[in-house]
């Protein structure tokens, strides 16, 4: 640990139990970080990506694993890739526990900002450059959006985009007074300076599913961070939609985790 982050806030931190499989240590300003679960071939596909993108070069790789049991993280595997480290979440939760891991131990490594992009190679990598840009011109957060101008979404189903375009960015734009467009996708980047701020304070257990994403979208331009968006690619396979949430069930949990971040039941 080589973050020089207030003893005071640091130890107010709620973090998921978790063990680093293995790091390399920090070697660039800033790190993209990669939640997975049960990926497989995704995820390997995924890796490929990013080594000809050579991102290795301006951006630490590091890989959160939800408890995956289908041998696709193999260290030397990845390593061959580029990844620098491979944590493992070894407590209950979902992505924002995952996520709550691998920030800690960023923040704790001292990078300046963190990008977070899925594992299931929906989304084109070649835009982190583009993200790593806004973080060093003073952007605190960049949301990516295949709505605006420049972006794409490949075979994406109309009910999500009916779901996305008109509900979830609808609702936050609404509540947090920022101009949002593709608020459910999980590639975006945050500065140190707001996942530090105690306003905000996202390392605390209330954030075990799906809250984070959503709460972020609410509560930084809330405060008045300088937040963007930019357009990227999204493909979703041809065919049966492979997704951890689906049914009627889960989707009015979804929204009822909305609903909780419109209304600030969330903040600190």
């Amino acid at each position: 640990m080589i973050s020089s982050i207030d003893a005071k806030i640091r130890s107010s931190w709620q973090v998921p139990d978790y063990e680093v499989l293995y790091w390399q240590g920090k070697q660039q300003n800033f790190c993209v970080v990669i939640p997975v679960i049960n990926e497989g071939d995704r995820i390997i596909n995924f890796l490929h990506r990013l080594a000809a993108l050579e991102i290795n070069k301006i951006s630490d790789v590091i890989i959160v694993d939800g408890g995956s049991h289908d041998n696709s993280l193999v260290i030397e595997r990845i390593q061959s890739f580029g990844v620098k480290g491979l944590l493992l979440k070894t407590s209950d939760g979902k992505l924002s526990a995952q996520l709550r891991c691998a920030y800690a131990f960023a923040l704790d490594q001292g990078y300046e900002g963190i990008i977070t992009i899925d594992g299931n190679n929906k989304d084109d990598p070649e835009a982190i450059p583009h993200f790593i840009e806004s973080l060093n011109k003073g952007i605190d957060f960049v949301q990516a959006s295949r709505f605006i101008k420049g972006g794409k979404g490949e075979n994406v189903p109309l009910y999500r985009i009916l779901a996305i375009r008109y509900i979830h960015a609808t609702m936050l734009s609404f509540a947090s007074g920022f101009k949002w467009t593709d608020t459910t996708q999980g590639f975006r980047a945050y500065s140190k300076k707001i996942l530090l701020d105690p306003k905000i304070a996202p390392f605390r257990n209330i954030f075990k599913t799906y809250e984070l994403l959503a709460y972020m979208s609410y509560r930084v331009p809330k405060l008045g961070y300088r937040c963007c968006e930019l357009p990227t690619k999204r493909k979703y396979p041809k065919g049966k939609i492979i997704t951890k949430i689906n049914g009627l069930k889960n989707h009015l949990i979804l929204f009822v985790i909305l609903l909780k971040a419109c209304i600030g039941l969330y903040n600190n």
